[in-house]
């Protein structure tokens, strides 16, 4: 990961199901490549339980790239497998990495059922048995008609599994562990325990599953030729089984991957305690930041802007820290909803692409908006910004956070980069001016609010200083006219 390496997130939850995302995918590489995105995360590219209507997160057979006639269509929500590595060689043709997002949590939409004992758990607290041990009948066999031994002919049966959240015998929703299994220890311990989270729980002490994912994982990694993982749902999975898979995974790979898990908790103490246990084998989502930039925003001005960063990851541990403001489950609609009102999105977007910690990540919602939840995009904004980083967010970063409300920080440019340096002012309540220091170097340069929220532009002294300022509940960035 490079200092001014920037990834784009190529997908929201309410995409159409036309099959036809790779294929735009590909068609605005250059536009990708021209903005300086140099790291895409592709969603779930393997056959959900409900085939082309599935986002991917239900996962019903991992070899299934949309290639065989499987949950009523051969095509993914995204399209073929064919459309999906031909998307890939384009963007690793312009040098843009690709992320790819992988579950391995959890299986959904299972062909047969079987009857297993189990014992129902509580629904708030894992570790509390609410009945004796009795039969239940589980969707739990997963056969792969469609696809039959092609690549595999591992079968799961219920012996793969945890658990699962449905009796079928009594049409009973609830949580099920199997009678002679145990929810794994080492998991974030809300609700209790949270290895459980959704349909048929994966076993991932189980030899031959961990012997099956190993093997689909190197196969995955040689059809796409993928340079990174995304890894969901990490908080419900043994914090021991990434280090070893992942090394398994990559022991006969060309290239070194790039990870990042979601750990989905505020708590950075638990964040931390999640990457010593996992040996740092990859980097982590800023949650923290993200919620931060939720109170900044809805706290009616009264949030001290000076502590915008704390606790956080890319305070504690940047290099391990993936910044983003929004994602597919933050959005209006979902489980995680907790969006950025549109006034803030610019403020928090300066604060991850600017600045020089961390890998930001832009939404694929925010740039191009969300029109299942009218929500437009800003797309105008965005290039800004994108554009300020590429050209101009280079050099020693200086920060002015002494006022509650209004803050600032320069970059003071290099001599790599032509008329690279930039200043950023903000403020989540009433606006105003700060001076700051570009350095000598600077003196009598003009700068401009690339942003056209200022119009007056800001001549630097002869001491290198120049008086930045911003509108209420807005930023201004400023680069060399």
């Amino acid at each position: 990961m490079k200092n001014q390496d920037t990834m784009m997130q190529y997908f929201e939850w309410y995409l159409p199901n036309d099959t036809k995302h790779w294929e735009r995918l590909a068609e605005n590489s250059d536009h990708l490549k021209e903005l300086g995105i140099n790291y895409v995360w592709l969603p779930p590219a393997y056959k959900g339980a409900g085939g082309k209507e599935d986002v991917g997160y239900g996962v019903y057979d991992l070899y299934d790239l949309g290639e065989f006639d499987q949950k009523g269509s051969i095509p993914t929500k995204y399209g073929t497998k064919e459309e999906y590595i031909k998307a890939i060689q384009v963007l690793k043709a312009k040098n843009i990495k690709v992320i790819v997002d992988i579950v391995l949590n959890h299986k959904m939409g299972a062909d047969e059922t079987e009857e297993v004992l189990a014992i129902q758990e509580n629904l708030d607290d894992r570790n509390i048995n609410v009945s004796e041990t009795k039969p239940i009948k589980a969707w739990t066999k997963y056969t792969f008609p469609g696809r039959g031994d092609t690549y595999s002919n591992f079968k799961w049966n219920w012996t793969h599994f945890h658990g699962v959240d449905w009796d079928d015998s009594t049409g009973t929703a609830s949580i099920y562990k199997f009678y002679g299994k145990h929810w794994d220890e080492n998991v974030d311990k809300e609700k209790g325990n949270f290895d459980y989270l959704m349909g048929a729980d994966i076993d991932l002490n189980n030899y031959d599953v961990i012997a099956e994912l190993t093997n689909w994982g190197k196969w995955y990694l040689s059809v796409t030729n993928a340079d990174g993982l995304r890894l969901d749902a990490v908080k419900h999975i043994r914090s021991e089984f990434f280090p070893e898979w992942l090394e398994n995974v990559e022991e006969d790979l060309p290239r070194d991957l790039f990870v990042v898990g979601e750990y989905w908790t505020n708590n950075i103490g638990t964040m931390k305690d999640y990457l010593e246990k996992s040996k740092a084998c990859m980097n982590l989502f800023d949650v923290p930041l993200h919620y931060n930039f939720v109170k900044a925003a809805t706290s009616d001005g009264t949030f001290d802007m000076r502590t915008i960063f704390d606790g956080t990851l890319v305070q504690t541990n940047p290099e391990k820290a993936v910044t983003f403001v929004d994602n597919h489950d933050t959005q209006p609609g979902q489980a995680l909803e907790s969006w950025i009102p549109d006034w803030f999105k610019p403020i928090a977007y300066s604060l991850i692409l600017l600045r020089k910690n961390g890998l930001p990540c832009v939404f694929y919602g925010d740039y191009y908006g969300i029109p299942e939840k009218e929500r437009a995009g800003q797309k105008e904004v965005l290039d800004q910004l994108l554009k300020a980083r590429k050209l101009y967010s280079y050099g020693e970063q200086q920060d002015y956070f002494e006022n509650a409300d209004l803050i600032g920080f320069v970059r003071k440019g290099d001599f790599e980069h032509e008329n690279s340096g930039l200043a950023v002012v903000m403020t989540n309540r009433l606006g105003g001016s700060i001076c700051m220091q570009m350095g000598k170097d600077f003196a009598g340069k003009e700068f401009y609010d690339c942003l056209g929220n200022v119009k007056e532009n800001v001549t630097i002294d002869e001491d290198g200083n120049g008086n930045f300022s911003c509108h209420d509940g807005s930023v201004s960035v400023w680069i060399i006219e």
